[in-house]
């Protein structure tokens, strides 16, 4: 579990369960240090330091926290969003594991900034380890006055895919299944009374409240309470100018040791690869996926910064930082399959370009992996991934699109296979859904 360059702050390196191993740890200090500095300073310091949303995105979390204080009306909250569901990842469950209290802390920090009366700590109903670290760190914190007169919820939500996206995130809180709105969090956040552009009718007048929310994934709040606690300063002398810090990756696939692993952003995704093992003996590898969210890192890339700007510039995204690596055995037509029907199976259905796309994708690739296809298969599959992002109010589309057209490009090969060989051997690949990593490192994938 050590960095490759001996760099870890958020994963300690064992569970901190009691909230006097936390205060020991310097727990408590960063919303102490947040409330002495008062909101306006505390965004203040967070966008000095650079810190950026480990979701995903990447969106830099100080100037997010200061359109949430200054926009909209009604009443603001804060969400921790550990509804992790992206294939690849484990990186926030290991966190919310190893030191649920700073999440918690982090959530609170935010709070401070944005004038929230109350924030919501979200995550899937199977992830029961974690949703019991999560309300025991809120209730200890609560005990002991930390929290002050903060309101705290645990939402246990079901385990779709788009649970994790913010706007079917607030969905699900209020009820709802997570079909994801029209509009982003801070500007239409939970329980708002103003028009959404949601799902379902609406009775409510123009004249409602917009409530803006802020929603972080668990990571970025964690490490904002790292940075209240330490200082601006401190958080940038260590990764990068554009991306500060560290970042907690985990990596699946054609390695010996799979796993979660803090490093500090700028190190080369191949150092990565040495601290899981390095590349087994006897094979190449091709390519690595940060989830199914970019496009495909080619193996010839695989000295391309962990950073938003070292992957941008190689063509791709950091994403969370969930790496699945495969090496020569890998059929990746049969990758691209894979993800394709995943993200059919998980689209939600309304934004008909999208369900309907991704859906004619998997078929059209599953004929020509199978041997069978023809060139108007090829053309099909090339025309639904030009519109499948038509009308999209959530990011899958996109995801099927640059995803699956990347693996066609960066393989021709393989595709080419299935109209040039006389005999097809059926292959067959695994979208790596993790269902658990046990306490002796072993990674369980769910048998999807």
């Amino acid at each position: 579990m050590e960095s490759p360059l001996g760099t870890r702050y958020l994963l300690p390196a064992e569970p901190i369960t009691t909230i006097d191993g936390y205060l020991a740890a310097g727990g408590g200090a960063g919303l102490a240090a947040a409330r002495r500095l008062g909101p306006e300073r505390t965004i203040d310091e967070v966008t000095a330091s650079g810190l950026r949303g480990r979701g995903g995105a990447g969106f830099p979390c100080g100037p997010k926290w200061g359109s949430v204080r200054a926009d909209g009306s009604g009443t603001h909250y804060v969400v921790a969003n550990g509804a992790e569901g992206e294939p690849a990842t484990f990186k926030d469950r290991m966190l919310m594991r190893r030191d649920p209290y700073r999440i918690v802390e982090g959530a609170a920090i935010a709070a401070v900034a944005v004038g929230a009366p109350e924030v919501f700590l979200v995550t899937k109903r199977t992830y029961r380890r974690e949703a019991d670290g999560l309300r025991r760190a809120a209730l200890e914190l609560s005990a002991e006055g930390i929290l002050g007169d903060l309101a705290v919820g645990i939402v246990e939500g079901p385990s779709d895919y788009l649970f994790g996206e913010e706007k079917a995130l607030l969905e699900v809180i209020e009820g709802r299944d997570p079909l994801p709105r029209l509009l982003p969090p801070w500007q239409h956040g939970l329980f708002a009374t103003a028009p959404s552009g949601g799902w379902e009718p609406e009775t409510v007048s123009d004249q409602g409240e917009s409530n803006p929310t802020v929603v972080n994934n668990v990571e970025t709040l964690a490490t904002a309470a790292h940075v209240l606690a330490k200082g601006a300063s401190w958080f940038r002398s260590m990764g990068t100018v554009d991306s500060p810090g560290t970042v907690i990756a985990t990596v699946v696939g054609a390695v010996p040791h799979p796993g979660v692993y803090e490093v500090e952003m700028g190190t080369p995704f191949e150092f990565l690869l040495e601290a899981c093992g390095g590349r087994p003996e006897g094979r190449y590898w091709r390519g690595a996926l940060s989830g199914v969210s970019n496009p495909v890192l080619e193996a010839s890339d695989f000295d391309a910064p962990l950073s938003y700007e070292g992957m941008a510039e190689r063509g791709t995204g950091l994403g969370a930082a969930g790496f699945v690596v495969f090496d020569d055995t890998a059929d990746m037509l049969a990758v691209a399959c894979a993800i394709s029907q995943f993200l059919a199976d998980e689209s939600c259905g309304q934004c008909p370009p999208c369900k309907e796309g991704c859906t004619q994708i998997t078929e059209h690739l599953v004929t020509i992996e199978r041997g069978r296809g023809t060139r108007a298969d090829l053309e099909s599959v090339k025309g639904w991934l030009a519109r499948v992002t038509d009308g999209n109010r959530c990011y899958l589309g996109t995801q099927e699109q640059v995803v699956v057209s990347s693996i066609m490009r960066a393989f021709p090969e393989d595709l080419g296979l299935r109209f040039e060989a006389a005999v097809h051997v059926p292959r067959s690949e695994q979208v790596p859904m993790i269902r658990d990593i046990t306490d002796d490192g072993t990674v369980v994938l769910e048998g999807r």
